[in-house]
Order: C-alpha cells, then sequence, then structure tokens
C-alpha cells in the first residue's frame, strides 16, 4: 500500500473526524459550531433548531404563575423582546407556570419561524393531556408546539406508569400539533429510565456546577447526560443557576454556572429564568465569554 504523504493524511484525519462528529451526535441537520450565544444549535435529532440561550419563564413557577407572570404582561413583554432583539429565539413555558398566555401576548406580530416554543403539561391522566394540548395551542396562539414536555416525572417507572400520555403526545406529534416530545425529571431514577427510552426526544435536565437542586452527584450526572445526547436525545440544561442560590453570595458566580455549561459538552442548550433586562445581558456576555475561551462543546469531546 503507498504511504499517505502528510498533506493526504492531515486532509483524511480531519475528514474522518469531522464524520465522527456528526456521526456520534446524529444531528438531523448539521449546522457551524455556535460561536455567539444567539447561534442556533440542534437539539438531539429533532431537527429543531434553537439559540443556545434560551429564555426560562418559570422561576419559583407553581400554581399558573411564576417570578415572570408575576412581572405583568408589560413587563414580561418587554423582557422577552429585549431577548429576542439579541436573539434569543428560545422560550420555555410551562401551565404550571401560567406562562403561555403570556408569551403569546408577548410575541404578537413576530413570524412563527423566529421563534421556538417548548411548554410542559403536569397531566398524567391520557385525555386530560389531549386537552391540554389543544388548550396551549389556544393560549399560545399557534398552529403547533415545538417542543412539549411530561413536566416533573419522578418515578422510576414512569415510562411505563405514564404510558398513556406518552402515546397522547407521540400521536399529537404525528398530527403536527407538536414537533418534539420529552420530559423533566426530578429524580435520579426517573432520569435513568428516560437514558433508556427511544420515545425520549428532549431532555430538560437540572445541571449547574455545585449540584444545586440536582438529582444527583455532578460526575454521576455527567455520565448519565452524556450517554443521554451520545443517543441523540436533545439535552437542555435547567437550573443553571441553582434557582439564583449559586449567585447570592456571589453574583459573579454566573459566569462560572454559564461556563459550566458550555464546558460540560453534555448539553445542546439551556435556559435560564431571566426576571430582569440586565440578566439577559448577563446570560449573554458570560455565554460569550466561555464560547471564546472553550469552543462549543460535545460530549465525545470532553
Amino acid at each position: 500500500m503507498d504511504k499517505m504523504n502528510r498533506r493526504e493524511f492531515v486532509g483524511a484525519s480531519l475528514a474522518v473526524a469531522g464524520a465522527l462528529s456528526i456521526g456520534a451526535e446524529e444531528r438531523a441537520e448539521a449546522l457551524p459550531l455556535p460561536r455567539k450565544p444567539s447561534d442556533r444549535v440542534v437539539l438531539g435529532k429533532t431537527g429543531i433548531k434553537v439559540s443556545l440561550v434560551g429564555m426560562g419563564t418559570g422561576s419559583i413557577g407553581w400554581n399558573h404563575q411564576s417570578n415572570q407572570t408575576r412581572l405583568g404582561q408589560e413587563n414580561f413583554t418587554r423582557l422577552v423582546r429585549h431577548a429576542l432583539d439579541n436573539g434569543i429565539n428560545f422560550f420555555d413555558c410551562a401551565d404550571q407556570y401560567g406562562s403561555n398566555p403570556f408569551i403569546c401576548n408577548a410575541l404578537k406580530g413576530v413570524r412563527r419561524d423566529k421563534y421556538v416554543i417548548q411548554t410542559k403539561t403536569g397531566s398524567r391522566d391520557p385525555e386530560q393531556a389531549k386537552a391540554d394540548i389543544d388548550r396551549f395551542l389556544k393560549e399560545l396562539g399557534v398552529d403547533h408546539i415545538d417542543s412539549l414536555i411530561l413536566h416533573c416525572a419522578t418515578e422510576g417507572d414512569w415510562t411505563t406508569r405514564f404510558r398513556g400520555v406518552m402515546d397522547v403526545m407521540e400521536d399529537a406529534r404525528k398530527a403536527g400539533k407538536i414537533r418534539a416530545h420529552g420530559v423533566t425529571c426530578h429524580s435520579y431514577d426517573a432520569l435513568k429510565a428516560a437514558s433508556e427510552s427511544d420515545w425520549v426526544m428532549i431532555n430538560q435536565v437540572r445541571w449547574n456546577p455545585k449540584k444545586s437542586h440536582m438529582d444527583n452527584e455532578v460526575d454521576t450526572c455527567k455520565a448519565l447526560f452524556t450517554t443521554m445526547r451520545k443517543k441523540g436525545q436533545g439535552m437542555i440544561g435547567m437550573k443553571v443557576l441553582g434557582e439564583g442560590d449559586l449567585v447570592k453570595e456571589n453574583p459573579d458566580y454566573r459566569d462560572v454556572c454559564y461556563r459550566f455549561q458550555i464546558e460540560s459538552g453534555v448539553v445542546d442548550a439551556f435556559v435560564v429564568g431571566l426576571e430582569k433586562l440586565e440578566h439577559v445581558d448577563q446570560m449573554i456576555h458570560g455565554t460569550q465569554v466561555a464560547l471564546n475561551e472553550v469552543g462549543y462543546r460535545f460530549a465525545h469531546e470532553v
């Protein structure tokens, strides 16, 4: 066999590396690696393109309200539009937060292809979940929901216990009412079940550097999240600031938290519960610094 010259070897190596990168992630559509927080990434195999950073609307969210909705519609809209003006197209809502109608009003007049909506149902009854989907479409003022999440699974057997709800969500996807379905887990046993499920297209996972409001030790979760991402499940980081606990004494620690999301290599994107205009600016700045220093990471690279 003829020996490769150096140029041929380097070219072949780069081609293989590129193929491995795309193959390992099984991206629905390859995109350039993001260099800015507003650059688009793909959530696993879903084909859904979101900004690397997204806006959460559920800080202290319960009983159909949250810190964001408690701002009132005018201030909520100002916050969403500031995020949108800075290239953020991903908005994370939930019935539990009461934020569906708020995001609808905030995005009035914006072209549908300019934003991505994720919302969540807490229903465990199939008929109620079916009714939720139709109600959410009306509350959001859209003809489809990009990502619908089964909210707050804690049971290790949730993939069998709530199979009826999962089937309803799958039927909604086939009917074009939603583009993808997934789960947020609030126990490690539930996370393990999610990692083994072919139904799960998107995982929204609690992930930060100090295990604040997380489901296990950081290293233990990282190993599981690595498996999830390599499998092609879309991975979204949440509790990035540990519900704010990680920045109460040291506000500058938020930049460490943003860098952690980027450097860990186990999430495609992450969302933060933003409550003020400056929170948007701080998230963008901190994420930009991290991108400049370490770049966007994949699980197999870490």
